[in-house]
C-alpha cells in the first residue's frame, strides 16, 4: 500500500461559478505544484471537460479521475466518480437528457467553456449547468453504481446543497458508502449526530472554483498499487470509496 494525496472535488471553467482560468491544464499544473497525486474533475452536471483534463493530468504525472458534481431533484449535491472516461461520459449523456432546458446567461451566471487538449476553448455549453436535474437521490446512486462508479454526498458540513442541511439528516438509504467534508474538523460533530457514518469512507475535498483554492495539503489515503499503474490506483480509489477493500484514510 502507498500513500496518495487527493483532491476529489474541483470545478473547471465549464462550471459557470468557476473562474475562467480554471482550465484543465491550469488545474493539473496547480495540483502538481501543490504535491497532489490523485485529482478528480467534478463540474456541475457535466463531464465534458474530463477528456481534456485527463490529457493534461497525465502530462503532469497526476492520476486523473473523471467525475461530476450532480445536483439531484432534491437540490442535493452528490459527487459521482468513475473508473474510466467512457463510463463518466455515458453517465453525462444520461444527465444531459434530464437537465432543465434553461439557457445560460454568461453575463449573469458566468461562462461555460468546453476545452480541448490544447487548453483552448472548443465551444460553450448553452444550457445552464447549475440547476437541479430531474434525477432523484436514489436514481443518482443507482445509475452511478450500475456504471461501476461511486456516488456519495458532497460537503455534508455545508448549508448550501448539503444533504444534512437539505434533509435534516444523513439518510441510511440509499446506502452510501462514503461522504465528503469540506472541513476535516467537522467530522467529530457529524459523527456524533449520525453515528452510522463512522463505518463509511470519508474524503475532505476543496470544492475549488479558483486555482488558489485547490488543496495545498490534500487528503491522504492509503491504496493498494502493485503492480503499479494509474488505472490500478484509480480502481483502488473507487473500491476504497465503495468499501470494497481495507485501504483507508490517514486522518482518522
Amino acid at each position: 500500500m502507498s500513500r496518495y494525496l487527493c483532491d476529489l472535488h474541483i470545478h473547471s471553467c465549464l462550471s459557470p461559478c468557476a473562474d475562467d482560468d480554471m482550465t484543465p491544464a491550469n488545474i493539473a499544473g496547480m495540483a502538481m505544484l501543490n504535491g497532489l497525486n490523485i485529482v478528480a474533475l467534478t463540474d456541475h452536471n457535466t463531464a465534458k471537460n474530463c477528456p481534456a483534463f485527463f490529457h493534461h493530468a497525465k502530462k503532469y504525472g497526476l492520476i486523473p479521475v473523471a467525475g461530476m458534481e450532480l445536483t439531484t431533484s432534491e437540490d442535493i449535491h452528490v459527487i459521482c466518480l468513475f473508473r474510466n472516461l467512457s463510463d463518466a461520459l455515458d453517465f453525462e449523456s444520461f444527465v444531459d437528457e434530464r437537465r432543465p432546458d434553461y439557457q445560460n446567461r454568461p453575463e449573469v451566471f458566468g461562462n461555460q467553456f468546453i476545452m480541448d487538449e490544447n487548453d483552448e476553448v472548443a465551444g460553450e455549453e448553452p444550457i445552464l449547468l447549475i440547476n437541479a436535474a430531474d434525477i432523484s437521490l436514489d436514481m443518482a446512486y443507482d445509475e452511478v453504481t450500475k456504471r461501476g462508479g461511486v456516488c456519495y454526498p458532497a460537503h455534508i458540513d455545508r448549508t448550501s446543497n448539503g444533504i444534512v442541511a437539505m434533509l435534516g439528516s444523513f439518510p441510511e438509504e440509499p446506502a452510501f458508502s462514503a461522504f465528503e467534508l469540506n472541513k476535516k474538523e467537522a467530522f467529530e460533530e457529524y459523527l456524533s449526530r449520525f453515528p452510522h457514518i463512522g463505518g463509511l469512507a470519508k474524503t475532505v475535498s476543496s470544492d475549488a472554483h479558483r486555482l488558489c483554492d485547490i488543496s495545498e495539503e490534500g487528503y491522504a489515503i492509503e491504496l493498494f498499487d502493485e503492480p503499479y499503474s494509474s488505472d490500478l490506483v484509480r480502481n483502488a480509489l473507487i473500491d476504497h470509496l465503495l468499501g470494497k477493500h481495507p485501504g483507508g484514510d490517514l486522518h482518522g
